[in-house]
């Protein structure tokens, strides 16, 4: 594609180095703002695991997706400072998250450290398995505040089995956490996902462990996640996914027993509303689109608005040549834009 770097990924997926693109309007890369103050910073769509409830198939055994995504870090960096004025400056923190792992990006401590100029707090979700100890600390001198570390279990094989991956250790995660907590003032926050009849005894281990390594020094060290069946993610076999109900009575009697709080809707970091980035698109707009790159998933594109705004999904095609056409906007959700052709 013209003015795109696409090479291939696993096989038969597509590789796209994202540099010139617009950086609003689509969930898997970019910048995501849900109203807040934190915006959703989506380096990189790569994951090196297959874990077996991903709520987004990610991972290199994935059935849906089409292409994965690497965003230039400086092209990245530019963008999330439009963002911020956009917001009028309310922004207090940089969430590195997304639909893959990225720490994986190979600019991650760039990222860092660039978004640490400007805004006050930065913060990065992952696995664990993807960092090291020497980058644990080149992020510690970037300024990185705080990591967002998924762990389901303490048990080596069960760990094996939800990463979907035979060379995934939780034990070498434990150690990075722990190391992180001696060595650096990053604080880590523990996010189990609670899944019924597999890990249900492995939560409270988390909790143990957590709080006895320190997590949680100066925002909340658990966020005890539920277990969700997704339309385009895993499910795994033989698991119901837990009413809310269920999952608010776990939560109740852990924060019972251990007297902490687990409650997400009583947690505080700081989420506040704020100024939203204006939508470029209603719902039942009519676009001219330039098609420029294939899509996330099997059966999208992706379209560029005409100002040069906006990445927007096209779905239900299978065309990923360069051209301009008509299209219906049919999501603009968190300025997140999908779009289905006309022509």
């Amino acid at each position: 594609m013209p003015g795109l770097k696409i090479s291939r990924a696993w096989g038969s997926r597509f590789l796209v180095y994202v540099d010139d693109l617009p950086l609003f309007g689509h969930i898997a890369f970019g910048i995501i703002d849900r109203g807040t103050n934190i915006l959703q910073v989506r380096p990189t769509t790569l994951c090196p695991y297959n874990c077996v409830y991903c709520s987004v198939d990610a991972g290199p055994y994935s059935r849906r997706r089409l292409s994965e995504f690497i965003v230039d870090p400086e092209w990245l960096v530019k963008w999330v400072r439009i963002a911020y004025k956009l917001k009028k400056g309310e922004v207090i923190e940089a969430l590195l998250d997304g639909v893959g792992e990225p720490p994986t990006h190979p600019g991650i401590v760039y990222i860092v450290r660039e978004l640490k100029n400007f805004i006050p707090r930065v913060a990065v979700e992952t696995r664990g398995f993807t960092l090291t100890k020497s980058m644990v600390l080149r992020l510690w001198e970037a300024g990185l505040d705080r990591l967002n570390v998924s762990i389901d279990t303490l048990d080596e094989e069960k760990a094996k089995f939800l990463a979907g991956q035979e060379w995934f250790s939780v034990r070498r995660v434990r150690e990075i956490v722990e190391f992180t907590l001696k060595e650096t003032t990053i604080d880590v926050m523990l996010t189990p996902v609670w899944i019924p009849g597999v890990n249900d005894n492995d939560i409270q281990d988390i909790i143990e462990w957590g709080l006895k390594i320190g997590v949680g020094r100066r925002f909340p060290g658990f966020g005890i996640q539920k277990y969700e069946v997704h339309k385009y993610g895993r499910k795994i076999k033989g698991v119901r996914e837990p009413s809310w109900t269920d999952f608010y009575d776990l939560i109740h009697r852990l924060e019972e027993k251990y007297g902490i709080i687990l409650d997400y809707r009583k947690l505080d970091i700081g989420v506040r509303k704020a100024p939203r980035i204006p939508l470029f698109f209603r719902r039942r707009d009519i676009v001219e689109l330039e098609v420029r790159s294939p899509g996330w998933l099997k059966g999208e594109a992706l379209g560029v608005s005409e100002d040069g705004n906006a990445v927007v999904t096209i779905v239900g095609v299978n065309d990923y040549t360069p051209r301009r056409i008509r299209a219906l906007i049919i999501e603009n959700g968190d300025g997140i834009y999908i779009a289905k052709p006309l022509d």
